[in-house]
């Protein structure tokens, strides 16, 4: 994230929200030097999606959008035609917590949405009891029984 949200309504009373982020790409060119581009996106998200997205991201955070690509075109004070192309969240997933985030998680997370169409469906809440947090420098597998761990070619189904 680029910087904190920003969280407005339209004039009939929908939520929307804007986020700025930022996409790192590195890559090595033919000569073997290292090289580096960064792309700035602008992301609107509607409904309980824009709002979990306020109350949770922070400039500087980290987030998986999934989306659609959309351009729009306005008129600007001079009728000059103006154009933009975002991306509409249908879902994000929130990046892991810093060491240095406070104590407890307070959040309903939110399930990848199909379709604009699923936003009127309420999400289930999920407790924080059950969120398992995971710290930045644990492994993945703490807390994993190593039975667990295993997989038995038994257990697959092909």
């Amino acid at each position: 994230m680029t910087q904190d949200p920003e969280t407005r309504s339209t004039q009939t009373g929908q939520t929307v929200t804007t986020l700025r982020m930022a996409t790192n790409r590195v890559w090595n060119d033919k000569s073997g030097q290292k090289q580096e581009a960064v792309e700035y996106h602008t992301v609107v998200a509607w409904a309980r999606l824009g709002e979990i997205a306020a109350q949770y991201l922070k400039k500087g955070g980290l987030v998986l959008i999934e989306g659609r690509i959309q351009t729009r075109s306005w008129l600007d004070k001079e009728n000059n035609k103006r154009y933009t192309t975002e991306v509409v969240a249908e879902s994000l997933q929130l990046g892991p917590r810093s060491a240095s985030a406070s104590g407890e998680y307070n959040r309903e997370p939110m399930a990848p949405r199909s379709s604009m169409n699923d936003m009127k469906k309420p999400s289930p809440v999920i407790r924080d009891v059950e969120i398992p947090i995971i710290g930045e420098d644990e492994p993945l597998s703490m807390g994993v029984e190593e039975s667990e761990m295993k997989v038995n070619k038994e257990d697959l189904p092909f």
